[in-house]
């Protein structure tokens, strides 16, 4: 209040509402009395009209409603303003019952007096927003000196409902210390018009001017759906501009509760993918999942972990956590007790290849869904222990495919890869192998499928954290070859995608989860380090290594002879290879899988070699 009366605007207001209080009562008397007052009514407007101006200014001033910037007004004033309008009004007639005994006074009169005021009180509001409105968003201009010292001032990239949910979210909580100024959008269409007061000013053309002309101090970056070019752009002109940026969540992680509007972050190279919005069928999901007993291997890796998170939004009855590294798994587990509340799990500690631990395990829980995900997936480091490829990802796969059969699961679900597709190295045929495994158990009364696909940003055998850390260290970065692309996806899509895919297998099948364009590693390298605020080849060196062994220069999904079909989801692919002569193939895999297993147990890396190339007949080392 002391603040008011310091402020000339603040007299202004009341001035102009009380010229308003009497103007809209004498109004009330013109328009009961058909514009020609009685001589009786001109005596009664002049008795009431001081108390009625004092009880106006009196209500007006008791409610708060000069507290706030009329160039900012809204619903919320409005309504305020029909509240103390009514209340002013049965106070005045209250009076004049108490004073003058309503003899000979015209009840319309107060009704008419009540409309009036809000009416013009509000239009009067409304009026000055618009003026301001239409003055800042084609006029307004601050000068060096003129622009507010308190660098909240954000511009909102972004006009749609991310836009407008994180506009909604700084007008109306405190923790967000942002004030927006207007919106930068490339849709034409929503140019000159307003969000939440907030006008959307034009493309992203105009972005150095309106940063300048309205002493923009924050960008925040609202976009729920671009293509990574798209996103690019719009992160090279926010860079251009020397401000802090940042980026709202995507959609997928707010809807699935792991973050809030409020969590704006820094701009991530995930960002950059430009990967949509997942829909899924959690109607359909939840019948395999919900109350239900679920096992998961390789829980603590990167793809286990997710699986895990995104199997619990479906409250299953209880998890089955299986992994051989033990901090791997007191991670998971701690994450699903303390952060996720979810209390319902046993966890083992050991591995896929202990057949006898993995049977007392099916035996003693009776898992109704599996997902596959332990496996050693580094390429160089399998290429040099080949024989730890069969131990782990064709025999591991092997034993669970067993204990599922064995034990009545309902659905079995392998992880794959796109490595497995003409693989040139031993961890994509042994992954190869894991999808022919499931030949063996076509009798079988468990449904199996795999689901195959790229790489996965943020994992632990993704080159971002490499390049990250580098980057940190003032690098140089190493990429292995100049031309060498991949397809990613984040790991919450590629879980989620797992999942969907689990409800459409029949048997046998092989999932392909649509990746998008591929990346190039070093567009990749380049990118990481603009988001870091530095500049390639300027700032941080990108130095070729050559291909690692075993890598291929670019990855496929498909391999020859493979037809692929679209299914009910969008992102989502299947095919199916059937052999002529389904018994004679298992029992010729049978005969391999035997051979693969002693060269393994012998430690014979050439003999390991030597028979994958038997068993996956489009292995080629040579590329």
């Amino acid at each position: 209040m002391i603040n008011n009366l310091r402020n000339i605007n603040f007299y202004l207001m009341v001035l102009l509402d009380l010229f308003i209080f009497g103007i809209s009562f004498y109004g009330a008397y013109l328009f009961r009395f058909d514009f020609t007052l009685p001589q009786y009514s001109q005596f009664q407007f002049l008795a009431i009209l001081k108390y009625d101006i004092i009880i106006k200014f009196s209500v007006f001033m008791g409610l708060g409603l000069y507290k706030g910037m009329w160039r900012y007004t809204g619903l919320r004033d409005l309504w305020r303003i029909i509240e103390a309008t009514f209340l002013q009004s049965i106070i005045l007639v209250t009076l004049v019952l108490y004073k003058f005994g309503f003899g000979g006074f015209s009840r319309g009169v107060f009704i008419i007096d009540w409309m009036l005021t809000i009416f013009m009180i509000g239009g009067v509001r409304v009026l000055i927003r618009a003026f301001y409105s239409y003055h800042e968003g084609n006029s307004l201009q601050f000068t060096e000196d003129s622009c507010p010292s308190d660098g909240r001032n954000a511009l909102i990239i972004g006009a749609g409902r991310a836009g407008e949910k994180v506009a909604r979210e700084i007008m109306s909580s405190g923790q967000l210390k942002f004030t927006p100024i207007g919106f930068i959008d490339s849709d034409r269409s929503k140019r000159g018009r307003t969000i939440h007061g907030i006008p959307v000013l034009g493309g992203l053309e105009i972005l150095s001017e309106v940063i300048e002309r309205r002493c923009v101090s924050n960008i925040l970056i609202a976009v729920a759906e671009a293509s990574g070019p798209q996103m690019r752009e719009i992160i090279d002109a926010c860079k251009a501009t020397k401000l802090p940026y940042k980026i709202l969540p995507g959609m997928d992680e707010i809807i699935n509760g792991k973050v809030g509007i409020k969590s704006l972050r820094d701009v991530s190279y995930q960002d950059l993918l430009g990967r949509s919005q997942i829909q899924l069928d959690t109607t359909r999901i939840s019948k395999y999942i919900s109350g239900k007993t679920v096992l998961v291997t390789g829980c603590g890796g990167s793809i286990g972990s997710e699986l895990v998170r995104q199997v619990i939004r479906f409250n299953p009855a209880k998890l089955i956590l299986i992994d051989a590294s033990e901090p791997n798994l007191y991670a998971i587990q701690m994450e699903l007790h303390h952060e996720l509340k979810f209390h319902e799990y046993v966890t083992v500690l050991g591995s896929v290849q202990n057949l006898k631990l993995l049977d007392r395990t099916f035996e003693e829980h009776k898992p109704h869904t599996v997902f596959h995900a332990a496996a050693y997936k580094h390429v160089p480091m399998v290429e040099r222990n080949p024989w730890q490829a069969v131990t782990n990802n064709i025999c591991g796969t092997k034993n669970v495919m067993t204990m599922a059969d064995k034990h009545g699961v309902d659905r079995f679900v392998i992880v794959s890869t796109d490595k497995a597709v003409r693989p040139t190295n031993i961890m994509g045929a042994s992954k190869r192998v894991t999808e022919l495994l499931m030949r063996l158990f076509h009798h079988s009364e468990t449904t199996f499928m795999a689901v195959r696909f790229g790489n996965v940003v943020g994992s632990s055998g993704s080159v971002v954290p490499l390049f990250r850390r580098q980057i940190e260290h003032g690098g140089p970065v190493t990429v292995t070859h100049p031309d060498v692309t991949r397809y990613f996806m984040s790991i919450s899509e590629a879980a989620q995608l797992i999942l969907q895919a689990g409800v459409m297998a029949e048997g046998g099948e092989i999932f392909i989860l649509e990746m998008g364009m591929p990346v190039k590693i070093a567009d990749m390298a380049r990118d990481l380090i603009k988001l870091s605020g530095k500049e390639p080849g300027k700032d941080i060196e990108i130095v070729f290594t050559g291909l690692r062994e075993g890598e291929k220069l670019y990855e496929e999904l498909i391999t020859e002879g493979e037809d692929i079909v679209r299914t009910e989801h969008e992102k989502i692919m299947v095919l199916k290879a059937t052999e002529n002569d389904i018994e004679a193939y298992t029992a010729e895999l049978s005969a391999l899988l035997q051979k693969l297993a002693e060269a393994a147990h012998e430690f014979d890396g050439d003999k390991v070699r030597a028979v994958l190339h038997e068993t996956v007949a489009e292995f080629d080392e040579e590329g």
